[in-house]
C-alpha cells in the first residue's frame, strides 16, 4: 500500500468519524495521528519490530504540531476580534446600531428587517464571530420585529443568515484561519472582505424589500420617525465607525504607509470597545462575562486547528494534496467550471461540518488544486486561467470559500447560526429557523455568482495595498 493509498483511506476513516458524530478536532487529529504511524511504518514495511519506531517518530511530529503552528503571531488577531465583539455587546453599541439603522431605514418595505441586516453588518466590522452576531440581535432585532407583526420564522431567519456577513466582513476570524494555512498576507485578505461583505448586505437586502413588496404581510414598514430622531440616533453608533476606520487603517493606510500590522489593529480596537464599554457602565461582571466567552470561543476555534494541523501533516507525508492537484489539472474540463464543481461541493460538504472545520480539512487539499488550475503560485495574470496571479487567486478563491463557510452557517441539517437563534428563542424551533432562511440560499446564490463573474469586486481594495 503506497502513501497516496494510505492517505485515501485514512481520510476516508475521518470523514466516517465525522458522519457519526465525532467533532471536527478529534477526528482529524486522531486521523492524523494513527495516519502518520501507518506512514512511518510502511517505510519499513511493516516490520513488527519497527511498530515502536513508527510510533516514537509520528508522536514527535503530531507533538510539535501545537506550538509551532498555533504560536504564529497572525493568530493573536482571533481573540482580540471576538474579544472586541463581545465588548461591543456589553458596552451598548449593538442596540444603538440597531436603533440606528432602524430609524433611517426601517420606513422601507420589510424595513426593519433591512434595518437588521446591516445592524449584523455594522456589528460585523468589530465581531469576528457569526455565532455571536447572531445570538445577539436574536435577543435585540426579533422581539422588534415581532412587535409589529412580522412572520416568526421569517424574522429569525433574518437574523440567523444577518449573523452570517460576520464571517466576511472584517474584523474576520475565519479569513485569518484561511490566511495562516494558505500561508497568505492577512491584511490584504482582510481588505478583500470589505466589499463583498457589504454586496453581501445589499443582496440580502434587495431580497428582503422585494419579499415584503410582494407580500405585504410579511414586513410592514415602520415610519413616524423625524430627523431630529435620526440624526440623535447616529452619534451612540459613531465608536463602531470609530474601530472600523482604526482597524483599516492599521491593515492599509491609503495615505501612507499603515499605521501597524492587523494584529496591533485588533488590539487598539479592543481597547476602545473596553473604555466605551466602562464609560457606558459595564461593570466586572459583564467584563468577565465577555472574558470568559472570548476565551470559550478562542480555544474552541484553537482545538479545531491543533486537530486539523495534525491532519495537515499527515497529508504532507502523503502527499495526498500533490495528487489531488495533478488529478484536478488532467480532467478535460474548463478550469472555471472545475471552480463552480469545487464550490458546489463546498455546499454540500457544509451540510454536514461547521464552516471552519469544513474549511480546514479541505483546503490543505483544495488550495493547491485551484493554484494549480489557475497556472501555479508564480504564474502571472497574463498567463493564469483566470485571469489574475497567483497572489490574487488565492485572496480571490479565499473569498469564495469563506462566503461558502457563510452560506453553510445557515444550511440544514448542521446550520450553527440557525441553531444558535432557536436557542436563544425559546418561542422559535429549529425548523422554524431553517423554514425563515430559506430566500436568503438564493441571494447567496446570486452573491457567489457575481464573485465568481466579477473577480474585481473582491480584488480591487487588495490591489490598492500594493
Amino acid at each position: 500500500m503506497d502513501s497516496i493509498e494510505i492517505g485515501l483511506w485514512v481520510t476516508g476513516g475521518m470523514l466516517v468519524m465525522v458522519v457519526l458524530g465525532m467533532r471536527v478536532a478529534f477526528a482529524a487529529g486522531m486521523a492524523g495521528f494513527v495516519g502518520l504511524i501507518i506512514i512511518f511504518w510502511s517505510k519499513k514495511d511493516f516490520g513488527g519490530e519497527d511498530f515502536a519506531w513508527a510510533l516514537t517518530v509520528a508522536t514527535k511530529t503530531a507533538g510539535q504540531v501545537p506550538h509551532s503552528k498555533v504560536s504564529a503571531h497572525a493568530l493573536s488577531l482571533i481573540p482580540t476580534f471576538i474579544l472586541i465583539g463581545y465588548l461591543a455587546y456589553y458596552a451598548g453599541l449593538t442596540r444603538a446600531m440597531f436603533e440606528a439603522a432602524k430609524r433611517w431605514i426601517a420606513w422601507l418595505p420589510g424595513g426593519l428587517a433591512v434595518s437588521t441586516v446591516f445592524a449584523t453588518a455594522g456589528f460585523a466590522a468589530v465581531s469576528g464571530a457569526s455565532v455571536a452576531t447572531a445570538a445577539v440581535f436574536a435577543r435585540i432585532a426579533i422581539p422588534e420585529m415581532l412587535k409589529i407583526g412580522y412572520n416568526k420564522p421569517f424574522a429569525a431567519g433574518v437574523v440567523a443568515a444577518g449573523g452570517t456577513l460576520a464571517s466576511l466582513i472584517p474584523p474576520s476570524a475565519i479569513l485569518v484561519i484561511y490566511a495562516i494555512i494558505v500561508e497568505q498576507d492577512v491584511g490584504k485578505l482582510l481588505l478583500a472582505g470589505f466589499i463583498p461583505g457589504a454586496f453581501s448586505a445589499l443582496v440580502y437586502a434587495a431580497l428582503i424589500v422585494g419579499i415584503a413588496v410582494i407580500f405585504k404581510s410579511v414586513g410592514p414598514p415602520v415610519t413616524g420617525y423625524t430627523w431630529k430622531e435620526r440624526f440623535v440616533s447616529l452619534p451612540p453608533a459613531l465608536p463602531i465607525v470609530a474601530v472600523v476606520v482604526i482597524i483599516i487603517f492599521f491593515v492599509y493606510n491609503p495615505f501612507g504607509d499603515a499605521w501597524g500590522t492587523p494584529t496591533e489593529g485588533g488590539a487598539v480596537g479592543a481597547f476602545i470597545v473596553f473604555l466605551m464599554a466602562l464609560y457606558r457602565g459595564m461593570r466586572w461582571k459583564e467584563l468577565k462575562s465577555a472574558l470568559i466567552e472570548t476565551a470559550k470561543l478562542t480555544v474552541m476555534i484553537f482545538t479545531i486547528i491543533w486537530g486539523v494541523l495534525i491532519y495537515v501533516r499527515f497529508l504532507g507525508f502523503a502527499d495526498l494534496p500533490g495528487a489531488f492537484a495533478d488529478w484536478i489539472t488532467s480532467l478535460e474540463m474548463s478550469p472555471m467550471l472545475i471552480l463552480v464543481c469545487i464550490l458546489l461541493a463546498y455546499a454540500v460538504l457544509g451540510m454536514f461540518m461547521d464552516a471552519i472545520g469544513m474549511l480546514l480539512l479541505t483546503l490543505p487539499v483544495v488550495y493547491p488544486a485551484v493554484m494549480a488550475l489557475n497556472g501555479g503560485e508564480m504564474v502571472s495574470a497574463a498567463d493564469s486561467a483566470f485571469g489574475m496571479n497567483g497572489t490574487m487567486c488565492a485572496i480571490w478563491f479565499g473569498i469564495l470559500v469563506v462566503k461558502m463557510a457563510e452560506f453553510c452557517l445557515i444550511t440544514p441539517p448542521i446550520g450553527l447560526n440557525c441553531f444558535v437563534v432557536a436557542g436563544v428563542r425559546p418561542d422559535l424551533s429549529v425548523q422554524d429557523v431553517f423554514k425563515g432562511v430559506t430566500p436568503f440560499f438564493i441571494a447567496d446564490a446570486v452573491t457567489i455568482g457575481l464573485l465568481v463573474t466579477f473577480p474585481w469586486i473582491v480584488l480591487w481594495l487588495p490591489s490598492l495595498a500594493g
